[in-house]
């Protein structure tokens, strides 16, 4: 992670805050509520709620009411989160790229690849 977190666009936003944009960019709806967004970060209740307050506050969350159940509060990305998110994604996906091609071979990646694939089979029981 000390590694990953040299990425200097991750010194703009964090690694945890780019994990909150990440996980609400990859919601098929594109808002979750609070709790589901904390089923997928590392991050503590009342931690998530102070991030999504802070990213809120910088105009790359917003928040919006439940239709069905008015005491529900949705998260979504707004456009410059949307934005930050892809410009932060592609930075973090290259500086991965880098390290992993100067670290390993070949066939080291194709190892890899293969046994990624193996645990996310093993993880979603298929």
């Amino acid at each position: 992670m000390r590694e990953f977190n040299k990425e200097p666009l991750l010194k703009e936003l964090g690694s945890r805050e780019y994990d909150v944009l990440f996980s609400l960019s990859r919601c098929s709806s594109g808002w979750l509520r609070l709790n589901e967004l904390n089923d997928h970060v590392l991050l503590t209740q009342p931690s998530i709620s102070r991030m999504v307050d802070r990213l809120e506050s910088r105009g790359l969350v917003q928040r919006k009411t439940v239709e069905e159940d008015k005491r529900g509060v949705l998260i979504g990305l707004t456009e410059a989160g949307v934005a930050v998110q892809k410009k932060v994604g592609r930075a973090h996906v290259e500086h991965i790229q880098d390290i992993m091609e100067t670290a390993l071979s070949d066939e080291e990646m194709r190892t890899l690849l293969v046994l990624t694939e193996k645990l996310q089979r093993s993880v979603r029981g298929n």
